[in-house]
Order: C-alpha cells, then sequence, then structure tokens
C-alpha cells in the first residue's frame, strides 16, 4: 500500500509562494473582519461565563450581546474561561483571532498526520491559507469559537501512538468541555480500545466532578436542568444549524420535528457507528465525527470544522475531484444564500432544500458512500492497514 506524499510541486507552490499566499490571505480576512466590525459574539459569553466564575454570581442566569446569549457549556469549561475575564474586550477579540489562525495551521498539521501524507511547509502554508475560508472555519473566527480547538485536542489524540500514556485524556477533556466529542470514547470502546475508553471516560468523569467542587450549584444546575434545554442555545430549525433536527425541521415546515427527529436520529446514530466500528482508523474516525455532528440537537455551521481532516483523507487517497466538490460545499455559503431572515427558514420550497442543509446531507452522503464501501471487494479496510499514530509513509514505501 503506498501512501501520498504531498510535495511543493504537487500543488505547484514554492515555500516562498505558499508563505506569500497565506499572508495575503490573512490580510485580506483581517481586513474584512474590521470593516464588518465582527462582535464575536461567542467569545464574549465566554468571557462573561469566566467573569461569572471569578465574581461568584449565577452562571446560567445571564445573557450578553444584543442577541442575548446565555451560557451553554458545562461548568467545567467556564472555570477555563476566567482568564478571559481579565482581558479588555479588543485585546480578547484579538486574542482568539490570531489564536483561531495558529489552530487552523496545527489542524491542518495534524490533518496530514491522521491522512498519512507529509506535506513540505509550502504545501501547509496553502492550505491553511484556503482553508481561511471554509465557511466553518471562517464562522469559527467569526464568532470567537472554540472548535478548532476542541478538535485539535480530540485529532491529537487519536493520532497518538496506540499505547500512548493518557490516550484518551484528550477526548475525555474535549468532552468535559462541550459533550459531542463523548461518542469518540464509546467508538473507542465498540472498536476494542477499552484502556483508551477508559481513560477518555475517566477524564470526563474528572472534569464534571471538578465543576462540581468549584461550581457546586451551577453543576447541579447544568447537569440536572440546563443540559436539556437545548432551546437555550438557539433555534433548532434555523439555517445556522446543520443537524438532522435542523435538516428535519425545514423539510417538514415545523420548528419540533419531535418523535420523528428523534427516529431519524436513532438510526442514523446506529448505523454511523456500525459503519464506523468496521470502516477502519480514519473513516471510522470520521465517520464517528459526522455522526456526532448529525445527532446533536444543534450543530451550527462553525461546529463542522472536521472537514479539514476530511480533505486530508480525499487527498490522501488521491480523490481529487471528490475533495474540490467537498471543498465546493463548504466553500459555497449556500446556507446563507436561501431566505432565512425570520422563520423564512421554517417555509423554504423543496428545491431550496438541499441549499439549505448542505452539510448535514454531506455527513449522510459520506457515511452512506463509507458503508457501501465496506460491501465485500470495497477494499475500504485494506486501504488503512497501520493503526493511526504510525509516522507518515514516503511515496515509495509499501505496507503489507
Amino acid at each position: 500500500m503506498k501512501y501520498r506524499t504531498v510535495t511543493d510541486r504537487s500543488l505547484l507552490v514554492t515555500p516562498a509562494t505558499g508563505a506569500v499566499l497565506l499572508a495575503l490571505s490573512l490580510a485580506a480576512l483581517t481586513a474584512l473582519c474590521a470593516a464588518l466590525r465582527i462582535p464575536m459574539a461567542d467569545a464574549l459569553v465566554y468571557r462573561a461565563e469566566g467573569a461569572a466564575v471569578a465574581h461568584g454570581t449565577e452562571l446560567y442566569g445571564f445573557t450578553v450581546t444584543r442577541w442575548h446569549l446565555p451560557a451553554t457549556y458545562p461548568p467545567f469549561a467556564a472555570i477555563l474561561f476566567v482568564p478571559t475575564a481579565w482581558l479588555p474586550v479588543p485585546v480578547l477579540k484579538a486574542a482568539f483571532a490570531v489564536g483561531n489562525a495558529l489552530l487552523l495551521a496545527l489542524l491542518v498539521r495534524l490533518s496530514c498526520r491522521f491522512a498519512r501524507i507529509a506535506p513540505r511547509p509550502a504545501a501547509l502554508f496553502a492550505a491553511t491559507a484556503a482553508g481561511l475560508w471554509l465557511e466553518p472555519v471562517f464562522q469559527t473566527l467569526l464568532f470567537g469559537q472554540i472548535n478548532l480547538a476542541l478538535t485539535c485536542l480530540v485529532l491529537w489524540d487519536l493520532t497518538r501512538p496506540p499505547g500512548s500514556l493518557g490516550k484518551g485524556f484528550g477526548v475525555g477533556i474535549a468532552a468535559g468541555i462541550k459533550l459531542t466529542p463523548a461518542l469518540f470514547l464509546l467508538y473507542a470502546l465498540l472498536t476494542g480500545r477499552r484502556g483508551e475508553a477508559a481513560t477518555g471516560a475517566a477524564t470526563f468523569a474528572g472534569t464534571v466532578v471538578f465543576g462540581a467542587l468549584v461550581l457546586p450549584g451551577a453543576s447541579a444546575d447544568f447537569w440536572t436542568r440546563r443540559l436539556y434545554e437545548t432551546d437555550r442555545v438557539g433555534k433548532a430549525w434555523i439555517v445556522d444549524n446543520q443537524s438532522l433536527q435542523g435538516l428535519v425541521a425545514r423539510l417538514l415546515h415545523t420548528p419540533a420535528p419531535g418523535v420523528v427527529w428523534v427516529g431519524v436520529a436513532a438510526v442514523v446514530g446506529a448505523a454511523g457507528l456500525w459503519t464506523a466500528c468496521r470502516a477502519g482508523d480514519r473513516w471510522g474516525v470520521l465517520v464517528t465525527a459526522l455522526t456526532a455532528l448529525l445527532v446533536s440537537p444543534i450543530s451550527w455551521s462553525h461546529h463542522w470544522v472536521w472537514c479539514v481532516p476530511l480533505l486530508a483523507v480525499l487527498v490522501a487517497e488521491g480523490r481529487t475531484r471528490t475533495a474540490v466538490a467537498v471543498a465546493a460545499v463548504f466553500a459555497g455559503r449556500t446556507l446563507w444564500l436561501v431566505p432565512h431572515e425570520g422563520d423564512l427558514d421554517l417555509h423554504l420550497p423543496w428545491w431550496q432544500q438541499p441549499l439549505a442543509s448542505p452539510y448535514a446531507l454531506l455527513g449522510i452522503v459520506v457515511s452512506v458512500q463509507v458503508a457501501f464501501r465496506l460491501r465485500p471487494g470495497g477494499g475500504l479496510v485494506a486501504q488503512f492497514p497501520a493503526p493511526l499514530g504510525s509516522p507518515p509513509q514516503p511515496e515509495n514505501s509499501a505496507q503489507p
């Protein structure tokens, strides 16, 4: 089995050209953000959460920004946000902008390791420059979100060599911050990595206990009440929500798809985990990530930064046309082209539905395609004989 080596020549750029492309991309993004006077609303929520912890005020009783946004993460996350309360707002925004740009570069590098390709600096520069304009990444920077940080944490942990000390710790911390990465722990358990799953579960439990010790009242409030108030996060039916619930709500023209969504999510969740457990390490991880995004009640478009490792794997397999098509979906921003002011999201005609739910539909298509390739003779598992964490192989090497 040969592994691709992505070189400067393969992308037709030199290191200097790649660096210039990245600089121009960053400059254009900075100018656009300055022109739009982006509010970075989510970063302001994190700052308010950190201030609530620092000052001992009620964590889940406030709203901030003109959109009246509340705290929605577990108490452990709020504790981690305390340092943001010490920064003036302009400094906080600058820190989030620079930090997310650096995290994108890290995610590109981790995605290459995940896909077992060995890019040179020029390729990394060019990929990072282009990645800034993928809609989920752009929205993460626009809102001052932490999606890139969580994805890097999960991907770093998953790509560590088998048997590494504390493997599973990163996934457990990510789950303690935002819950949905916990599905990777179930994936690890179902694929026989009991030690990794146990470490992650213990770490996650530790975040819950730590939050309860520091914020007992807020912890009781969150785990017994706030966790189940999904409407606190936002309206599930708006185009921003690219989960199955958003897709079903818009298809049925109802703000509360109820039992229909629960049934669809249960089927997709079970089928996704079944596929992931049989697909080999890389596609198994990707299908797990897509399944988590699909079955979550709310998966805002900026949660779909898993498009970066997805593209890396497609490039590694030599599926250039598919990679271009997938990149076009994540760069096309079709969900913002359909009418979505007020409740117009609920009245879209049938032909606008695919435009309103591009990521959810793509997640379903990718998962089905992976399942299809698992049929006898499909050869998917044979493409990934080495475990995650093995070093990338040069182009002329082979695996049995």
